[in-house]
């Protein structure tokens, strides 16, 4: 099996990402190949091609971060049956790429009711927004949450489960995608004003929790923002993207701040959401996974969620996919699709 793949080498613009072809050899035991059919451009690639995700690979490596596919044939020990079924899987990296292989353990089923590029938008994103909401600040109908970055791929989708559950969501983005903000559900809130005093104006009393992917200084504004008993859930620090030196400070100190907050007695909570915390216990983490994501894929069947596509753009074109998503001008998921069976 030849697979096509797209090769981080360095830290480039993404013009700097490379094509190319190799020999992909059978699947070991455990383990599946899969036709990507689906893959997506998310924040982690946008850090990981600056050097700046936490825990990323050396270069050269393969980004890409989630897939859906169609499983062409297993290993030793895999059920045969699953030959043929289209599957999701968590990858973190090597899901730009035409095959691949992944364990077999990592696959969930995708209903037939959604598209592959449907069902893409909502697997890091899905499995982070419903963990986030539900096992992190364990939210509820009738409370009042703040999304930041409301329009991008995983405030979306978080906008969306929220209202479903009848919460109700303030969502921050540039002003230009106010209105898609809204029709999601939430109420916007321009990120490039007085956010405090926005959020204030629409909360006095505080919110129920923030979900904050930005991390930086304004961390502070987000925990300040909390009601009392509120929870702050921190999920990255884009604010630090293009700092130089080491990938891993910003996060650390991050890190710090969060666990002083818990040390305070204020009656808030603060926490740091890792999708791959828990791992090491593996059927443990699997299962959970599935489940959640499971659910996220139920509810978008159904058309309660609706998957929010920025684009669609065919693998080889990676570069363009990756400089379209870092613009900061659309709503929801840049999509990677591949070459049809």
């Amino acid at each position: 099996m030849i697979t096509t793949e797209i090769v981080l080498p360095g830290q480039v613009e993404p013009e700097g990402l490379t094509v190319t072809t190799r020999e992909l050899p059978a699947p070991a035991a455990g383990r599946a190949l899969l036709r990507m059919e689906a893959t997506g451009v998310s924040f982690a690639e946008q850090q990981m091609r600056r050097g700046k995700y936490y825990d990323q690979p050396a270069f050269p490596f393969v980004p890409g971060y989630d897939i859906v596919g169609t499983v062409v044939e297993v290993g030793p020990g895999v059920d045969p049956a699953l030959v043929g079924r289209r599957v999701a899987a968590l990858t973190k990296i090597g899901g730009w790429s035409s095959h691949l292989t992944v364990p077999a353990g990592d696959l969930v089923p995708v209903p037939d009711g959604l598209s592959a590029e449907a069902a893409e938008t909502f697997v890091v994103n899905g499995i982070t927004a419903w963990q986030m909401l539900y096992r992190k600040a364990n939210a509820r109908a009738g409370q009042t949450i703040l999304v930041h970055g409301a329009n991008g791929g995983v405030g979306s989708t978080l906008v969306q489960l929220a209202r479903a559950a009848g919460i109700r969501v303030i969502g921050t983005a540039s002003a230009r995608n106010a209105d898609a903000v809204a029709a999601l559900g939430a109420e916007p809130v321009d990120y490039r004003g007085d956010v405090v005093a926005q959020v204030r104006a629409l909360a006095p009393g505080g919110v129920d929790a923030v979900f904050d992917h930005v991390g930086g200084p304004g961390i502070v504004d987000s925990f300040g923002l909390l009601a009392p008993g509120g929870t702050l859930v921190s999920y990255g620090s884009a604010a630090t993207k293009n700092e130089q030196g080491n990938s891993r400070l910003p996060v650390l100190k991050l890190f710090a701040r969060l666990l002083w907050w818990n040390a305070l007695p204020n009656k808030r909570n603060a926490s740091f959401y890792n999708i791959w915390a828990g791992r090491r216990r593996l059927a443990r983490f699997q299962a959970r996974l599935a489940a959640d994501l499971t659910a996220v894929f139920d509810l978008a069947e159904r058309g309660v969620l609706n998957p929010q596509i920025a684009a669609r753009i065919p693998l080889r074109e990676a570069a363009r996919a990756l400089t379209l998503a870092e613009s900061g001008t659309v709503t929801g998921k840049v999509v990677l699709v591949g070459e049809p069976a």
